[in-house]
This record gives C-alpha cells, sequence and structure tokens, in this order.
C-alpha cells in the first residue's frame, strides 16, 4: 500500500477533534451580588483574598472544601491545592478565554478534581459548561487585602531560600493599595508618584455616563482642591472613572471626599430629565477622556 493511501486511511480512522470555541462575554460577572467588587478584584487589586462557599451539588460531590479567591496566585496560576484539601482560585492569570465567569468555574472544578497538594491542570479553552453563578452559593465578598503574597504560603514555607527569594520579588511588584468604606468598590492607590481613587460603578454604563456627564456639567466631578478627574476606562461591562491625587495624602483623608462625591452621583443618577446642552457637551468630553490604561 502507498504511503499516500496510508495516509488517507489513517485520516478516515482517526476520530476527528472537536474544535472548541471562545465566546466573548462582555459581563462574565452579571447576576452576582458583588459584580463590581469581582470586577475589581480582577482589574485593581494587586493583593486580596475572600473566601466563597461551593454550590449544595458540589458540597454533595467534594465534600465541604474550603475555597479562597485570591487575585493573583505564584505564576498566575488558575489555581493551587493545598495538601489540607484547600483550594484557591487565581482571578488574575496568563491564559483566558473570553468568558472569565467559565474559566474561573472551570478551574475550580479541575482543582476539586485534583489530588489535594498536586498541581492543577486547566485548559486554556474550558469550551461549554457551568459558570461562577452555577458552581458558587453567591453573597457578598468578605475581601481580605493583604500588603503581600504570604497568604499563598503553608507556615514554614519561607524557610526554603528560594521561596523567600520568590515571594520578596513577588511582594516588590505590590502597589499600595486601600479598599475604601465610603463607596463600594472604590480603591485609593498609590503608584510611583501618583496616587489615584478608583471606582467600579454598579450601574449600566449609559446610565453612569449619563449621571457623570451631569457632575461635569455642574463642575462637581473632583473629588477637592488638587484633585482632577482623569477618565475613565471600561472593565467587564462597568465604568471605572478614575481620579488624579496629591500623592502624599493618605487613604483614609479620601473617605469623604469619596462619601460627598457618592452623595452628589446618587443625586445625578435620580435625576432622569432629558440632559441640557452643556451635561450632552460634557458628556461627549467624558467620551473623550476614555483611559486605556489602569
Amino acid at each position: 500500500m502507498s504511503k499516500r493511501r496510508k495516509s488517507q486511511r489513517a485520516a478516515e480512522t482517526t476520530p476527528k477533534r472537536e474544535k472548541v470555541r471562545d465566546i466573548f462575554v462582555p459581563r462574565p460577572f452579571e447576576g452576582l451580588v458583588d459584580e463590581p467588587e469581582w470586577i475589581a478584584l480582577r482589574e485593581l487589586v494587586p493583593a486580596a483574598s475572600a473566601p466563597l462557599r461551593l454550590a449544595p451539588a458540589l458540597v454533595e460531590e467534594f465534600g465541604e472544601r474550603p475555597v479562597t479567591l485570591a487575585t493573583v496566585l505564584p505564576m498566575a496560576a488558575p489555581a493551587m491545592t493545598k495538601p489540607d484539601g484547600r483550594v484557591l482560585i487565581g482571578l488574575q492569570r496568563h491564559i483566558q478565554s473570553g468568558d472569565v465567569s467559565r474559566d474561573l468555574a472551570e478551574a475550580l472544578l479541575c482543582a476539586l478534581r485534583t489530588e489535594p497538594g498536586s498541581p492543577v491542570a486547566v485548559p486554556p479553552l474550558p469550551g461549554p459548561g457551568p459558570r461562577l453563578q452555577d458552581v458558587l452559593v453567591d453573597g457578598a465578598l468578605e475581601i481580605t487585602m493583604h500588603d503581600g503574597f504570604e497568604f499563598w504560603l503553608d507556615p514554614g514555607a519561607t524557610d526554603d531560600p528560594n521561596v523567600q527569594a520568590s515571594l520578596e520579588r513577588a511582594n516588590a511588584a505590590i502597589y499600595p493599595t486601600v479598599r475604601l468604606t465610603a463607596a463600594k468598590a472604590a480603591y485609593w492607590c498609590q503608584v510611583p508618584e501618583k496616587a489615584h481613587v478608583r471606582w467600579v460603578l454598579p450601574e449600566d454604563e449609559d446610565t453612569a455616563l449619563d449621571a457623570l456627564a451631569r457632575l461635569g456639567a455642574a463642575g462637581t466631578l473632583t473629588l477637592g482642591d488638587d484633585t482632577r478627574f482623569a477618565g475613565m476606562f471600561r472593565a467587564h461591562g462597568r465604568l471605572v472613572p478614575v481620579w488624579d491625587l496629591p500623592e502624599h495624602t493618605p487613604a483614609g483623608e479620601w473617605e469623604a471626599p469619596v462619601a460627598e462625591f457618592a452623595k452628589r452621583y446618587a443625586e445625578a443618577l435620580a435625576d432622569t430629565a432629558p440632559l441640557d446642552a452643556a451635561a450632552r457637551r460634557s458628556r461627549q468630553g467624558l467620551l473623550g477622556r476614555q483611559l486605556t490604561l489602569r
């Protein structure tokens, strides 16, 4: 039999692999109670964690396994398992599909199926299947902010000099970030030579943009003297306004200005009248000040 004929026969007998198609979901956290906080942890916060509760069906299958959501895991891994059965899921990771919710759910399922303490293998494109909304008991996130990534490690792990060196490198990349109490999903952060407040707004984009436009037209879009409304960016279907702040003013001193702005913003949201000419101009200006960097 010729080589060509053999190749044809092999092609006929080998089952075809079904192609996994990627699907883009613009609001992967839609329907979750704390959608803005999920977005903030995914996009704004360097080091934080929150406990998660497995859906009853998963508890029945895998037991009451402790699960922790982490902003990022070592090497930006999607998931880790600890020898005692604990599971950590990383929000910020290198490889992802167009549906972050599906990615996270698949990472969780892969971790639950993995022997505790063993590396977790997660496919880059998970294909159709359950999403976060299907595998968790939904509720408000109990977020813990961290100054470093020590929460990754088991007791005594830093006795290893290689582990300690790796941890120090990871910690050196963290910029100071504080979760503000004045508004949900609002965070102060300090990057080199700058400080910001960034706030993930819960409303849909058009509604939020109209409210911001009214405040811009009224001249009340800043957080006070020496602050500047820098612009905004989109993140997972929500707007995130950003303010530039004096570099050396502590985070706690922005609680009152953010609370006052949140009140003005709520009043602007309640105004359902058509935008006047000044607000329409303000809206166009805001659209021109969209940021591309976080």
